[in-house]
């Protein structure tokens, strides 16, 4: 699946958010790094929302 990644030039570097999924977000010192660092944050995210989903689907 593919996912739209927004940059951000702070005084700190890159920041790098995923719009389609609040709270999905990461940062670098390049662009490169930054777009690094937000993959392993987008699948850390999508991973805990399967567990999110899974834990929600043996409560019901």
């Amino acid at each position: 699946m593919k996912y739209t990644v927004v940059f951000h030039r702070t005084e700190e570097g890159i920041s790098v958010s995923v719009p389609g999924l609040p709270g999905c977000w990461s940062e670098g010192d390049s662009e490169q790094e930054a777009l690094e660092n937000i993959q392993d944050a987008l699948e850390e995210y999508l991973a805990a929302v399967k567990e999110m989903n899974q834990t929600q689907n043996l409560q019901h």
